[in-house]
């Protein structure tokens, strides 16, 4: 067992967490870890989006936007609904909820969504 101490409002206050725990916790943050997921996670904040739709945004390949999303999907961060032939990608609910600190400091990337939407930017999308 780990014991970790925090600050907060200057009290100190100690969690016990289980090992197992930890290392779970700690892939969360690992997947964290690449700016290319982070920028995943800030458009995902934004809407759902299909890896064709994440190419041009992320200015990569689309395989390598899915290798990404499968990192970031298993560690939790997101999860997949498929809509037709497309796989739509969205921030998992829990992780909102757990790790709002963290998504508060993401960059608002509305502005790059907004210009996707009104077709200023190639889509990847094949049938």
């Amino acid at each position: 067992m780990i014991l970790m101490r925090y600050k907060e409002r200057r009290k100190i206050v100690s969690i016990s967490v289980p090992g197992e725990q930890v290392a779970d916790l700690a892939e969360v943050f690992k997947a964290l870890g690449d700016e290319v997921r982070i920028r995943i996670i800030a458009y995902l904040m934004v809407r759902a989006l299909c890896v064709c739709e994440l190419v041009p945004l992320l200015g990569i390949s689309q395989s390598a936007v899915s290798q990404h999303l499968r990192r970031l999907k298993d560690a939790g961060w997101v999860h997949g609904e498929r809509r037709g032939q497309w796989v739509y990608y969205s921030l998992n609910a829990s992780m909102k909820e757990t790790f709002a600190c963290v998504l508060a400091r993401m960059p608002d990337m509305s502005l790059d969504i907004r210009r996707l939407d009104q077709g200023d930017m190639p889509l990847e999308c094949k049938l």
